[in-house]
């Protein structure tokens, strides 16, 4: 049996869901208004029912993530929730606390495990699969080697994601947000602290760095992995971006669509698309040409580069050129051509600050700016607001899905019948008692019933094949065969969405042992039925979550596969020959009154962000790696 490979694609909204599914995703995930990671990017129950309604057409899947951990009082209504998103025919749910598979009088809803839930290795997913979990997110930060293992260890789907900006904690065990202002990133309300600029300040306090985005990596772009993620396991390409606008929406999910399809069309005979119809397009996709802060690989290759973007956490965009001179009102850089007026440009000024500019006009080859700015000769510029682009991309039309039909124009006793059959073999029929009136012009009349036949305007079908069966060659008002196509249309968009099936899942409580006997707070238990869930799994020893500690105090508010020492080439296990002199430890991030300790795991190659007060073990990363 071939694997349906997917693109997932977030929507902020119905209008962005819709975007994303005409661009050619298989399926969209969605906020509902409660309980969902991103609090600004909330829909009504409504709305989300229409979004189904349209997803189903082309047999793409709706999921909605309810994806926060939940406190005692809000259990049951998250449970009338997930009722209301089941009878409206949600495919299934994205979730973080187990309190949703302990509940009970629970629908037969589909559950897929957040990367919110501790999906890094083998035990912990094969735990979540036995449970009857259908789908686990994987963590961002695992390389091929290790997603075959999980893929090696369950037969559970996997969901990875390909693009979009990434959290430089491990999901689900970032606290800085509620540490210094109450905003709980499992509670769907990050302040985004890792975004903010540092001082990077050492043992002796000496600045190393000054006022530097030291915790604000690239976006992720794995475009290029595809044929090896799908070799490692994986069946479902997620994108980032529930915040993002339709342009980005739009723009990557396009590009991924025509990597994907380039791939299954040279693989047909064991993986196929996960849902029906085809895109056409109206603009070439190119992912830099939408927001971005460069790109990186980020682990799935190992580690090999830096991942930082330290000058700042906003968009870089698309890499244009250098500077190569100065003129009196502008600036001649490489590839001036493909700028346009209005454009937004992006650089590091003299200052080693980012800055940026539009552009006013472009005189032959010299760019004027809106704003007097000074910049170097040799200067790297890139684009980071693309006038036209977004201006042809925003159009509705720019993206169009359409699903192949077959038409088949017969006459019967009392009139003419016509037929229509999808690609996926859905079919329906029109039928009307006209008077057969032989055509006066032979070749005529039939060219009238094939090019109106062939006229499926704005609906999502498109004519594939025209068949015609008469015994004459009958005159038809043109009138009359629009209304036939139109209606029979009509009753096919129908059929397609009653005859949709989703799958169904009863989650039945099971005491298979959970893979450890002792959680900490990052296990993020906030609630009685999570607690419950464990207890029945085996473990011995709960704590609380942090966001219900009065005083979580000397915490670890952050753990991370990125490592400042590395961004700095002072890694003693990948950088011994070129380091040079060791840095003092240990390393202090200070951005006004919030100060943070670095703690430096070696072996595991990972970093530990500690609240100012904690009192570090310190390790010299020589013996450690010893």
């Amino acid at each position: 049996m071939k694997k349906k490979i997917e693109i997932l694609a977030p929507a902020k909204n119905l209008i962005q869901g819709i975007a994303a599914v005409n661009a050619g995703a298989d399926a969209v995930y969605i906020g509902a208004d409660q309980f969902g990671a991103r609090t600004n990017a909330t829909n009504s129950v409504e709305d989300i029912a229409s979004m189904v309604r349209y997803a189903h057409l082309f047999k793409a899947q709706v999921f909605v993530v309810i994806n926060t951990i939940l406190y005692d009082n809000e259990l049951e209504a998250c449970r009338k929730l997930i009722w209301q998103l089941y009878e409206i025919g949600v495919d299934a749910i994205i979730v973080q606390d187990m309190a949703l598979l302990e509940m009970d009088n629970m629908p037969p809803m589909v559950i897929h495990a957040s990367t919110q839930a501790n999906n890094r290795d083998p035990q912990h997913v094969k735990f979540l699969a036995d449970t009857g979990i259908k789908r686990v997110v994987l963590a961002r930060e695992l390389n091929l080697d290790q997603i075959k293992s999980i893929s090696n260890a369950t037969d559970v789907e996997l969901e990875f994601f390909v693009s979009g900006a990434l959290c430089v904690s491990f999901s689900g065990n970032c606290y800085m947000s509620v540490a210094n202002g109450e905003r709980s990133a499992n509670r769907g309300s990050c302040a985004q602290n890792c975004r903010l600029p540092y001082d990077l300040v050492d043992g002796n306090g000496k600045v190393l760095m000054q006022s530097s985005h030291l915790l604000s990596i690239k976006d992720l772009d794995l475009s290029d992995e595809l044929p090896q993620l799908i070799g490692a396991g994986i069946t479902s390409f997620k994108i980032e971006g529930r915040l993002k606008d339709i342009v980005y929406v739009k723009n990557n999910v396009s590009y991924l669509r025509k990597k994907l399809d380039n791939f299954l069309d040279q693989n047909p005979e064991k993986y196929s698309k996960a849902s029906s119809g085809r895109t056409f397009y109206n603009f070439e996709p190119q992912m830099d040409r939408s927001f971005n802060r460069g790109y990186t690989d980020y682990f799935v290759n190992n580690r090999k580069e830096k991942i930082g973007n330290w000058e700042t956490p906003k968009s870089q965009g698309q890499y244009i050129g250098k500077v190569v001179a100065t003129k009196a009102n502008g600036y001649v850089i490489e590839n001036h051509e493909i700028l346009n007026n209005g454009d937004g440009l992006y650089f590091v000024n003299s200052d080693d600050h980012a800055d940026g500019a539009q552009i006013n006009v472009i005189l032959n080859d010299v760019v004027i700016l809106n704003t007097p700015k000074t910049i170097k000769i040799g200067t790297d510029i890139y684009r980071n607001s693309d006038a036209e682009f977004i201006k042809l991309v925003e159009q509705e039309r720019s993206a169009i899905r359409k699903i192949d039909v077959n038409f088949k124009f017969k006459e019967h006793e009392l009139g003419f019948e016509l037929i229509a059959i999808d690609e996926d073999g859905h079919q329906a029929t029109h039928t009307i008692n006209a008077e057969k009136i032989e055509a006066k012009n032979e070749e005529a009349a039939l060219s009238t019933i094939l090019t109106n036949l062939s006229k499926t305007g704005n609906t999502v079908f498109i004519a594939d094949d025209i068949t015609i069966e008469l015994s004459n060659h009958w005159f038809l008002p043109i009138s009359v065969i629009n209304e036939m196509r139109r209606q029979v249309l009509d009753q096919l968009v129908e059929v397609r969405i009653n005859e949709y099936k989703r799958k169904e899942r009863v989650i039945e409580k099971t005491d298979h042992p959970y893979p450890v006997k002792e959680l900490d707070f990052t296990y993020n238990v906030s609630n009685k039925l999570a607690r419950s869930f464990y207890q029945r799994h085996g473990v011995t020893f709960i704590e609380k979550a942090f966001e219900l500690q009065w005083d979580p105090g000397k915490s670890r508010v952050m753990t991370t596969k990125y490592c400042v020492k590395y961004e700095l080439g002072k890694c003693a296990r990948f950088q011994r020959a070129t380091m040079g002199e060791k840095v003092t430890e240990p390393l202090t991030l200070k951005q006004g009154e919030l100060e943070y300790k670095l703690k430096f795991n070696c072996k595991p190659c990972e970093m530990e962000i500690w609240e100012k007060e904690a009192e570090l073990e310190y390790i010299d990363q020589e013996d450690q790696l010893r």
